[in-house]
């Protein structure tokens, strides 16, 4: 593709790109500033003590486990990304015929699929590292324990922001984003789409791996043999650890990375349509704000610490304030640097923060015994598991109206505050340009809001670690406590997460429709109707809803299968191991864990590969549908409007499981604080049938519809010159 560019454009172009350059390098110098300050949380955690030779023994099986499972893994990822790597360079060299652009496009899928990787394998790495250190802290001082799980947790919170900042960054410059800023975000939009790929396929199996371990654990453990959670006897209870680290911390990594790296290329390509206003600075304003927020989370994170004997969630609860502040502050330099001090550009960030806020209260709402959903399950379980089931979903469906109602209102005020900001541009590109905005805002906290969800995970295996290896009562309720707080950090970043993807969802959507307008000459003010009664169209409409339900169908049913597998292993060691019960022999734990990988990987590659494949077939095969009065290319629209109504639906039903599961998770806990009868009890039996259920849906398949979500963006965008 060649250009004619006059000499005073050049001119100004070098101009511009001398001051772009200094902003771009101040946001790779805070995130090359974050991964050493990530490095020195994991030299504090990994200085402290590691406990007893038992708890060694139990958190050395933890770790060898969840190591094995991940390398097994990422091959099987690898080798499903190289295969897609080659599909897209053919597709854009043979397609196209664009040596550069082939090039380009593969490259930052296969740099965005390794950067996602790496942090998902970061992450877990100090986590399977630092429950250990946690465990043996909690035997003398509680506020330390805390600061080490979080500062453990805080090592992936930074490594996954500061490598999409550091991969997107290096990308725009080494592509020559600074001289042709208007061109260089479409062509790196593979980084995210990579990211994306390996995302899905992290969260999918570590999804079904620890919840089939986590249900065969609970339903023979709990419900059959009546004995405690993570009690030693149990032949799945090392599974369940290692289910935590893979799932919540390797598979969550590599989900909220993927989140960062698509928003932050979303946010450059509609800045792409705000270049007369603000030039490279609109451009580059995605990646300052995510490097103050970087700042920002630091400053949380080690502020955390436990007064007196005060419950542990108030300590991280101030981190989180003081996050927010900061990221809102550096959020208000960034706007008046790069922004022209624009007050409604920094509302619409406003809109973003507060945005988090709502979505944190709404998940707290649903998923805490201290509120009425969950105190409504928990007393239907004194009637069984029908009951327990029946008003459970009713309070999974219930709970998709406030998020919606919050995301509407946030996409309207945001959208508003853009067009009405004064700009000299189309008010439609002003104000998606305002949605993008809100979307940073979200997301400034991200590194934060992740190592509280990391937080959980290392927790919960600090607990195991006491409970197993037999650590005293009031060792025991110190790990419980911030199991307790643990449990809430992990439900609140679900809430957060399935909140941010819904913003960047629209963001993502709007950024495909400047692509399509892009390939087919048209300027950024063009309408670009979608018109749902045009039978491809609403085909297309209609595929996307389906394949939503059917990738949960296949989720949902794989952690089904696996568990089954897992019942019927510890049923058979109980029987035919009668020493197991009675504490003279030891179960066979590598057993368990082996079932548990080999059906994780498995399952996860059909609902893998579906949401990859089935845009590109509706755009391809769509694209012939054309009729003689069609203004728009049938292709590119029908898949807009699979993702369109993909996104929506997808939205709804991962709002629906992650918070359905988790006032399930919860009532179970709730009944276990002695109240209907206490542990061992019927209505405990039933709540942990309930709990059961709805494992899958807040573990497995809900967070990996945050993930489908956006790689079905991601692809779209990568994809959309075969559509036209």
């Amino acid at each position: 593709m060649c250009f004619f560019v006059p000499p005073a454009a050049l001119l100004q172009a070098g101009s511009m790109a001398e001051s772009g350059q200094n902003y771009l390098i101040l946001v790779l110098g805070i995130s090359v500033l974050s991964l050493l300050v990530a490095l020195l949380f994991s030299h504090y955690v990994l200085s402290q003590d590691s406990g007893t030779a038992q708890m060694q023994k139990i958190s050395n099986a933890i770790k060898e486990g969840a190591e094995a499972f991940l390398r097994r893994q990422n091959k099987t990822i690898v080798v499903l990304a190289l295969a897609l790597a080659v599909v897209i360079y053919l597709g854009y060299s043979l397609g196209k015929g664009d040596a550069t652009l082939a090039f380009r496009m593969t490259a930052s899928f296969v740099i965005g699929a390794v950067c996602s990787l790496v942090a998902g394998f970061s992450g877990m790495w100090v986590s399977i590292r630092s429950n250990i250190r946690v465990a043996s802290a909690a035997r003398s001082d509680l506020n330390r324990a805390l600061q080490i799980a979080l500062r453990g947790g805080a090592v992936t919170g930074l490594s996954v922001v500061a490598l999409s900042l550091l991969g997107v960054g290096i990308l725009f410059w080494l592509f020559g984003g600074l001289e042709n800023p208007q061109l260089v975000p479409h062509q790196i939009v593979a980084f995210g789409f990579g990211a994306s790929f390996v995302a899905l396929f992290a969260q999918l199996g570590g999804g079904i791996y620890t919840k089939a371990a986590d249900v065969g654990a609970d339903l023979v453990g709990k419900v059959e043999a009546g004995i405690p959670e993570d009690d030693p006897r149990n032949p799945a209870v090392i599974a369940d650890l290692v289910g935590d680290n893979v799932g919540d911390c390797a598979g969550r990594g590599a989900d909220l990375f993927e989140s960062t790296a698509a928003e932050n290329i979303g946010a450059m390509i509609l800045g792409v349509s705000l270049f007369p206003v603000f030039g490279l600075k609109g451009v580059l304003f995605p990646l300052m704000a995510r490097a103050f927020g970087l700042i920002a989370s630091i400053l949380g994170v080690m502020i955390v610490r436990v007064k007196g004997d005060e419950d542990p969630m108030k300590s991280l609860n101030r981190g989180y304030l003081m996050t927010t502040i900061v990221a809102l502050i550096g959020f208000y330099v960034a706007v008046q640097i790069l922004l022209q001090g624009n007050r409604m550009l920094f509302a619409a960030g406003v809109v973003g923060i507060v945005t988090s806020f709502l979505f944190v209260w709404i998940t707290q709402y649903y998923t805490e015994y201290r509120y009425r959903p969950v105190l409504e399950i928990a007393n239907s379980c004194k009637t069984g598991p029908a009951t327990t089931i029946i008003t459970g979903f009713a309070v999974a469906l219930e709970c998709t109206a406030l998020p919606v109602l919050v995301i509407s209102g946030a996409i309207m005020g945001s959208y508003y505050l853009g067009a009405h900001a004064g700009l000299a541009a189309p008010a439609q590109a002003a104000g998606l340009y305002g949605t993008a905005i809100a979307t940073m805002g979200m997301l400034s906290t991200a590194a934060y809001i992740l190592a509280m969800d990391t937080f959980g995970p290392i927790t919960d295996n600090a607990g195991g670690i006491v409970e197993m290896s037999r650590q005293p009562e009031e060792i025991r309720r110190r790990t419980d406590r911030l199991d307790s707080v643990g449990n809430t950090t992990k439900a609140l970043t679900k809430g957060y997460a399935i909140g941010s993807a819904a913003l960047a969802a629209f963001l993502l959507f709007s950024a495909y429709i400047d692509e399509v307008k892009l390939l087919l000459k048209m300027g950024p003010e063009a309408p670009f109707p979608i018109d749902i009664g045009n039978v491809p169209v609403f085909t297309g409409a209609l595929l996307g809803a389906m394949l939503v339900f059917l990738f949960s169908a296949l989720a949902i049913r794989a952690v089904g299968k696996a568990a089954q597998t897992v019942i019927e292993e510890v049923r058979r060691q109980f029987r035919e191991n009668k020493g197991i019960m009675e504490g003279t022999s030891d179960p066979e734990y590598g057993t368990c864990v082996d079932i548990v990988a080999k059906a994780a990987l498995k399952a996860m590659v059909l609902p893998g590969i579906l949401p990859v494949a089935g845009p590109v077939l509706v755009g391809v095969i769509f694209k012939h549908f054309s009729g003689p009065n069609d203004t728009m290319p049938v292709g590119a629209t029908s898949v807009a409007a699979l993702l369109m109504v993909g996104t929506i639906t997808g939205i709804l039903l991962a709002t629906m499981m992650n918070n359905g599961g988790g006032a399930w998770d919860n009532a179970k806990k709730y009944i276990e604080t002695g109240v209907f009868g206490g542990k061992g009890s019927d209505a405990h039996k039933a709540s942990v049938v309930g709990d059961t259920v709805g494992d899958p849906f807040k573990d497995t398949a809900g967070p990996s519809l945050h993930v489908l979500i956006k790689l079905l963006s991601t692809i779209t965008l990568v994809a959309a010159p075969l559509f036209v």
